[in-house]
Formats: C-alpha cells, structure tokens, sequence
C-alpha cells in the first residue's frame, strides 16, 4: 500500500469581478449588510453561455495536469464534483473528457454531487484508486457556475449574495515517499436536515419530500392525481421555489459543530494535534465561519487560508481554489501538514490531512 500525493494543482475564475454594490442595484442590500454577515466584498461570475461549469473546470484540469508533467490524455480516471452542472444528466465527467480532447482512450468518469463536500469527497476516492494501484493518475476536479440559478432580487438576496463561479483541479498520484501525501480522510453525512439547505426544484419528488401529502399542493406541487405529469408549477415560479434554498442560521450552528470534530477525528488517527498544523484551507462557506473555527481550534491567523472575500462560496471549486493560491502564495512548502475541511448540504463533511 502506498500513500497517494496531490502531484499538481491548478483554478480558473472568471474575469468578471461583481461587487456588493453591483448586487445593490438589483436587490435591497448593501455592501456594509453583505461584508457584516459573510465576509464577502466581491465574487465572479462567468459569461452567460460561453462559459460553463464543465469549461471552467477543463480550464483548471489543464493546469493542474502540466503542474504535474503529464497529458491531459495520460488521466486513468476523472472524478467532478458540482452542484450545477451543464446538464440534469449526463454529467460533467465525461463533458470534462470530451472538452480536455481525452475520449480516445475512454478512461472512466464520476460525478460526485457532495456540493460543497465534493471536492474532498472526491480527493477520498481518488486516494483510494491510487494507493491502491488502480489508477496511476486520477484527475479530481470541483467547479460551480452558480451565476446560472440564483434569484437576483431581494427576495433571494440571502443566498445570492453569497455564491461565485469558479474552478479547482489537482491530479493525484502515487508518493514515492511513505512519509508524504494524503496520511487520512474523514467523510461524514446526516441527511435528517436535508431541506434546510437544498435546491429542491425541478425536481422528480413531486411534492412528496419532506412534506406530508396534504401540504404537498402548498408547496406548488400538483395533486397526487397528476403526480409526474409536471416538473415545474406556476406556483413554483410566482414563489421562487425554483431557486436555492437556505436556513442561514442553522446550517451556521451545524457548521461551527462538524468542522472542528472531523478535524479532530482526522489529527486523532495520526497521532497529530492542532498545534501540527501549517496551514488550515476551510471551504469557503462564510468568513464568520471560519473566523468561529479557527477560534475554536486555536489556529493562529498565518495558519489559515481564506479567499472568499474574493470569490464568495464557490461550493465544490473552493477548496481547490484556495489551496492553490495558498501554495502559488508561497505559503505551503514541503513537508508542511495541511488539513483540508468543508461542511454543506445534505448535511454532508469532511476533512482530509496531507503531508505537502
């Protein structure tokens, strides 16, 4: 057995810089209401219909794969990660393969729909395929082209404002050093709350989710009668149903709970403390959260990675984004132990620890 290593890493954001301001003009809030609650000054945005969550995250694949010396067309296997990809199906795995020009030689493809867990949940499978001698290079990739489904009105503000676009990519390969690479993940998932945070609409439920039957037709579903028949109700438009949902406090409370105790589970199994850790890249949540978590792990501000104040919560792209431009800044180095962690929808978390 041996241990798997992130051989390179790459991110694509789009051009497109929106500010708090911008969303200002479209929706009641302010900068100063935006910055207090998330953190957030600024987040980009891709353009409508040339760019894609699969063409952003080719855009980063590239990189990642020249940054580890190999082909695009050298990749055994693709593992992508989203919540708003191209298609309701097929997934962007095989986009990716067809948009990288690898279908030649068929490698296989999984999408991974862990929102903003994805990436790591997707780091975990590719460290298994590897260390076990399956696959020799595993591209993982997490983008997000938020921009596409949020509701830009005031009615929608508490989600929009927060979300960006963007892209993240590493390829995984065998460490030829047993002290090095990826020592653990942990992955974790409680879907009791699962409404709490989700995107429930169109979806193929057809009001049966959470709701009892007879509630089903207040949530803009039609009567079991016509179950199926109908994937969207006028309803459902009138009331924003069609967008994102969110119980900001809640999922908050969940958040400061499960980060710190899947970090632990992970420094428990290898004998390590917080005090080992050189650099902490939380997903990009909210900077509140952040700020809580490290509080609570008794990190010190040069330990921690956060780039959401630039790039909003990017979902499965933000870890990868924020952990190369923690590398690119010079700021992880050889040997350093980085600990990886996200919490989202589903619930779903996860933390992974890597000797750099």
């Amino acid at each position: 057995m041996f241990r798997s290593k992130i051989a390179g890493i790459g991110y694509y954001v789009p051009e497109r810089i929106v500010t708090n301001d911008e969303l200002s003009n479209v929706m009641e809030t302010t900068d100063a209401w935006i910055q207090e609650r998330t953190g957030i000054q600024e987040r980009r945005y891709g353009k409508k219909h040339a760019e894609t969550t699969t063409s952003m995250g080719a855009a980063a694949a590239r990189i990642a794969c020249e940054r580890a010396g190999i082909r695009p067309d050298e990749v055994d296997f693709i593992v992508f990660a989203t919540l708003s990809p191209d298609y309701y199906f097929p997934g962007c795995g095989v986009l990716l393969q067809r948009e990288l020009g690898i279908t030649g030689h068929e490698a296989g493809a999984l999408d991974v729909r862990n929102q903003c867990s994805g990436f790591l949940y997707g780091l975990s499978i590719a460290d298994q395929f590897v260390k076990t001698g399956m696959y020799k290079n595993v591209l993982v990739v997490g983008s997000e082209m938020h921009s596409m489904g949020l509701d830009f009105s005031t009615r929608g503000r508490n989600v929009t404002v927060i979300f960006g676009d963007g892209a993240g990519a590493a390829v995984i390969q065998r460490s030829e050093d047993p002290a090095r690479g990826i020592l653990t993940t942990k992955l974790h998932s409680n879907g009791t709350y699962a409404e709490k945070l989700a995107f429930i609409n169109p979806g193929a439920h057809g009001g049966y989710h959470a709701a009892k039957v007879e509630e089903a037709v207040d949530y803009g579903y039609p009567p079991a009668d016509t179950y199926g028949e109908i994937f969207i109700t006028p309803k459902m438009i009138a009331e924003g149903l069609i967008y994102p949902n969110m119980e900001g406090q809640f999922v908050f409370k969940m958040a400061i709970q499960k980060f710190p105790e899947v970090i632990q589970e992970a420094l428990k199994e290898v004998g390590l403390q917080t005090t080992d850790i050189s650099m902490f890249i939380p997903h990009q949540a909210n900077l509140r959260i952040s700020q809580m978590v490290q509080r609570l792990l008794g990190l010190r501000d040069d330990q921690v990675w956060n780039n959401i104040q630039k790039y909003g919560n990017t979902t499965a792209a933000s870890v990868p984004i924020a952990l190369c431009e923690a590398w690119e800044a010079g700021k992880i180095k050889e040997g350093d132990l980085v600990c990886l962690a996200a919490f989202g929808s589903g619930f779903t978390w996860a933390s992974a620890l890597m000797r750099w």
